[in-house]
């Protein structure tokens, strides 16, 4: 069964929203970005989640030792590398803190798709003027023959999420823009493209 990452959480509001949908994931991001928390607001909002849900941490080449403290700290579950980081930083984080990575890639064309140390790929819209966010979809024909267990990020939403499954068999979707109104989360958004991946599971 496909998993859901419902990434860029902010509010309080947002986390009730989650814990009613049950997402497999949820992601606080750390980079900057509209959606970006500190450690306060993530600690607050992790403290209000319901203790199934796994937390992502999403950071753009961000000071290792501060991966590191909010790994320690016990407020995410699994790091998100979302920018520049290379391999060594991939295993630095795997041995210092334990918990699975996640690396991004941006993808233009197959070439764009490279082995690496982390524990899942994450696939998501290739645009020069920033790491992620765009919510804008890929051409998920780039991924035809890709095996092995991977996020699927991009431009995912209520209209396209079934395609995107069918399609590429991802392990995880991750959205974030799709489940938004006017730059925010929307509770029934989430709630019905959660329960929309559920049904399909179910078919």
């Amino acid at each position: 069964m496909t998993k859901v990452k419902i990434c860029g959480l902010t509010r309080l509001e947002d986390i009730e929203a989650v814990n009613v949908a049950q997402p497999d994931y949820i992601g606080f991001v750390f980079a900057a970005s509209k959606r970006q928390v500190d450690l306060v607001t993530a600690r607050t909002l992790k403290q209000a989640l319901n203790p199934g849900i796994k937390v992502v941490g999403v950071f753009v080449n961000h000071p290792v030792a501060e991966i590191i403290a909010l790994a320690e700290q016990g407020i995410i579950d699994l790091i998100q590398l979302h920018g520049d980081e290379d391999e060594t930083t991939v295993r630095h984080l795997q041995a210092q803190t334990g918990l699975p990575v996640i690396r991004a890639f941006r993808i233009s064309s197959p070439a764009d798709i490279k082995d690496t140390a982390a524990d899942y790929r994450l696939f998501d819209t290739y645009d020069p003027s920033q790491y992620g966010g765009s919510g804008a979809a890929f051409n998920w024909e780039l991924l035809n023959g890709f095996t092995g267990d991977f996020f699927l990020a991009g431009g995912l939403n209520s209209g396209n999420i079934e395609a995107a499954i069918h399609q590429v068999n991802p392990y995880c979707v991750d959205i974030s823009s799709g489940v938004e109104t006017d730059g925010l989360k929307d509770r029934d958004k989430i709630i019905e493209i959660v329960a929309k991946i559920r049904e399909m599971a179910n078919v």
